[in-house]
């Protein structure tokens, strides 16, 4: 089968397309036939080799696919061959033609969903689906500001934050962010690269702060949101590509929180809460994952150095 390969850590070029042998299921695995492979910027860190987690080389990168069960070991309780699905996670990596993935890392992919939207689930959702509600247990009517609401992980917490009942502010880094969050039917959208784009804030919020802010950016922005923040405010730092100097104050003063996290820190019988709530999700409708691109596999590099450019709005998915 087709698959792209990593054999050393590096740039995206690191990256080839290569034929390796066919894989098959044991004990509780299955094999899927991956229709779509979904692209995050954390797989760019792992391949670059600056993500705490290194895999052996070589590797297939990918943590989000969907697609069809194609066999299944004898150990395999709760899936069938011909299910649709989608994975957060895999034994082998989603950047393939095939992936095997233990049981527990697939979830039912209802009929109404495609297999790009599919592919745009695990850590997108995922990510917002815990930040929100696991680390800072928004309430409803609070406000909540995501920086950085243009991308996958934004688009979905707006659309979990509005289905719970919370007041959303959206930035993102150009015009035509700021009109797709605006579509999303937000309180406000704001262009973070316009000056004092902050400043309608407290009137937004009748002077007393955002409730919960969740930062994709946090080296950049961290110190300016904890400014923002109301009494009792929470930061969860999503993203980060460096280190920031903030003064504890603007924490103390408020009984402020800052709150990390990191998905595969999730235990699993959290997962399994959270996608039992995105499914219904998409069920009804409340849930859409908004698709950027769609390349075909053998431009991964190419979709690793557009998932961390600005501007990039929604998902971007390889297609084998």
């Amino acid at each position: 089968m087709k698959a792209i390969q990593v054999h050393s850590f590096g740039e995206p070029d690191s990256m080839q397309l290569a034929d390796i042998n066919d894989i098959n299921p044991i004990k509780d695995q299955v094999l899927i036939s991956v229709k779509a492979a979904g692209v995050n910027p954390v797989d760019t860190y792992i391949r670059a080799g600056i993500y705490p987690i290194k895999p052996e080389l070589p590797y297939t990168p990918g943590l989000d696919a969907a697609g069809i069960i194609s066999a299944i070991g004898p150990e395999v309780k709760h899936r069938k061959v011909g299910d649709r699905v989608y994975v957060f996670g895999s034994l082998t990596g989603t950047y393939a033609e095939q992936v095997i993935c233990a049981e527990h890392q697939t979830y039912s992919l209802p009929g109404n969903v495609d297999y790009n939207a599919g592919a745009a689930l695990g850590v997108p959702y995922g990510t917002a689906f815990y930040a929100l509600n696991y680390r800072a247990h928004a309430l409803p009517g609070e406000t909540l500001l995501i920086h950085g609401a243009s991308g996958a992980v934004g688009h979905a917490a707006i659309q979990i934050a509005k289905a719970n009942g919370l007041r959303v502010i959206g930035t993102a880094g150009t015009d035509a962010g700021v009109k797709l969050l605006q579509e999303q039917g937000i309180l406000a959208a704001l262009n973070h690269n316009e000056n004092d784009y902050l400043a309608g804030v407290e009137e937004l919020t009748c002077g007393t702060g955002v409730d919960v802010i969740l930062e994709m950016l946090a080296n950049v922005n961290l110190d300016t949101d904890l400014k923002l923040l109301a009494k009792f405010g929470r930061v969860v730092a999503i993203g980060n590509r460096g280190t920031i100097e903030i003064n504890p104050r603007d924490i103390m003063g408020k009984n402020a929180s800052i709150l990390g996290m990191s998905l595969f820190n999730t235990p699993q019988h959290d997962l399994d809460r959270i996608h039992a709530a995105i499914r219904a999700g998409l069920h009804d409708g409340r849930y859409k994952p908004i698709i950027h691109s769609e390349l075909p596999l053998a431009q991964a590099a190419r979709a690793h150095e557009l998932v961390m450019q600005a501007g990039v709005n929604g998902k971007i998915v390889l297609v084998p």
